[in-house]
């Protein structure tokens, strides 16, 4: 999952990036609408953290063009404005959650993962996959009752193919779901990780498509 996070305070915005990528998802972070408008241009994202209050604008007007042109990636709303009125706004400019600050960063993990599940059409969190048994809220997998231990990598990779299940994912759609735009990928990187996921989960867990890409099997 590859997300965006709209915030001009940097300490709050350190602490955001942090929590988002110990979680094993990958985060682009910037301070500006106009720079967040240059960011969804060049890359496509599976959610925007936004505040409300930014240097060259408010997010709600950001919100209400983001819709108008049709773009449905899930927004949730980071802001200190906690008055009902406010809350109402950002939820009919489109916002899918809206989270006031103070907030303890377990639960933005938890309403980032509720917000996942709901778009990746999987809202229960227990997900069945022939002998697996997923919990897509703790992060965890059981295979025929034994507990797997995947990476954050690995999991984000396993992830992002269970969301599209019998879709083609190319290498460079992966990567870009994986890594934020200054990280270095390693040319096999991908290869590496669905290798170790088919010996941890199963041979057939992932297929490839020679020169073209991966797509969840059964395991």
């Amino acid at each position: 999952m590859r997300i965006l996070l709209i915030e001009d305070d940097t300490v709050l915005g350190a602490a955001v990036r942090d929590q988002i990528a110990a979680d094993g998802r990958s985060v682009d972070w910037v301070k500006r609408l106009d720079a967040a408008g240059d960011a969804l241009r060049a890359a496509p994202f599976d959610l925007i953290l936004l505040d409300l209050m930014l240097p060259d604008g408010r997010g709600i007007g950001f919100l209400k063009a983001l819709r108008a042109r049709g773009d449905v990636t899930p927004v949730i709303v980071l802001t200190a404005l906690d008055q009902v009125s406010d809350r109402i706004e950002g939820l009919n400019a489109g916002a899918d959650d809206y989270l006031v600050k103070p907030f303890d960063l377990a639960e933005l993990s938890a309403r980032i993962g509720s917000v996942a599940r709901r778009y990746s059409g999987n809202p229960n969190p227990i997900v069945t996959l022939g002998p697996l048994v997923i919990d897509l809220a703790a992060h965890s997998i059981h295979r025929e009752g034994r507990p797997v231990v995947l990476t954050a990598r690995e999991w984000e990779l396993f992830e992002a193919l269970l969301a599209r299940p019998g879709q083609l994912l190319s290498k460079p759609q992966l990567e870009e779901k994986l890594y934020a735009f200054d990280a270095e990928v390693e040319s096999n990187t991908i290869e590496v990780h669905v290798s170790r996921l088919r010996k941890k989960l199963g041979s057939g867990i992932i297929e490839t498509e020679r020169g073209m890409g991966y797509r969840l099997g059964r395991p």
